[in-house]
């Protein structure tokens, strides 16, 4: 997406007073800055693909077309924006389901407003995974028993890369990857951005939704 000084964000909720607070939030930082904001998902497709943000923060249930149907017609587009869902409790089968599609990842509603600033940040980097542990927490609970077969293009990966496929299906970020594999940031990195290719999985957390489809977590 675009490249520069701050990270653009679109806001997608019904509320406009939650809408009006987190601009005001994201606004007050420096490397930080909302470009549109829209009150359902149809609107949400107009303005995302009118103002091009990095990072779309989209409700899940709203009037008109809902965050999941909205969230899956931008991921159609070329080079679509990171979307982060927003739901109101921690175990949302429907946060499930628009990670599974392609969201980035999911906060709560009520979340801590220094985490959502990081989370904004964290999922921009594709460094790490928003909230690693709930994250898994949600697979967990909400993928099927039975694992489905491990596709070739894994058993492609080199002995190394499946180990740092591991350490990053368990939600740990660069940092925490290349001090435990005594590796720089830069090479862990390399071999991420060399997995994902190879599984053609769009990021991290879509590489976590692979971990646990595939009995691999």
């Amino acid at each position: 997406m675009t490249t520069g000084a701050s990270i653009r964000v679109v806001l997608v909720d019904d509320q406009a007073l939650f809408r009006a607070g987190i601009r005001m939030l994201v606004d007050s930082q420096p490397d930080l800055e909302v470009v549109g904001e829209a009150s359902d998902g149809q609107e949400a497709i107009a303005v995302v693909r009118g103002a091009r943000p990095d990072v779309v923060l989209m409700d899940i249930r709203m009037p008109v077309l809902d965050g999941l149907a909205a969230t899956a017609e931008l991921l159609r587009d070329a080079d679509p924006p990171r979307i982060v869902m927003l739901t109101t409790f921690d175990l949302d089968e429907a946060a499930a389901r628009a990670i599974r599609q392609g969201a980035s990842g999911f906060l709560l509603k009520d979340a801590d407003p220094e985490f959502l600033l990081a989370a904004i940040r964290t999922v921009h980097a594709g460094s790490a995974v928003i909230a690693a542990s709930a994250t898994r927490d949600l697979f967990a609970r909400f993928t099927d028993a039975a694992p489905r077969p491990i596709p070739p293009a894994y058993r492609e990966l080199t002995e190394r890369e499946r180990e740092i496929f591991a350490l990053a299906a368990r939600g740990l970020s660069n940092a925490e990857i290349a001090a435990r594999e005594f590796l720089s940031e830069a090479t862990v990195k390399t071999h991420i951005s060399r997995i994902l290719t190879k599984l053609a999985l769009r990021d991290r957390v879509q590489l976590v939704v692979f971990a646990f489809e595939h009995g691999l977590a």
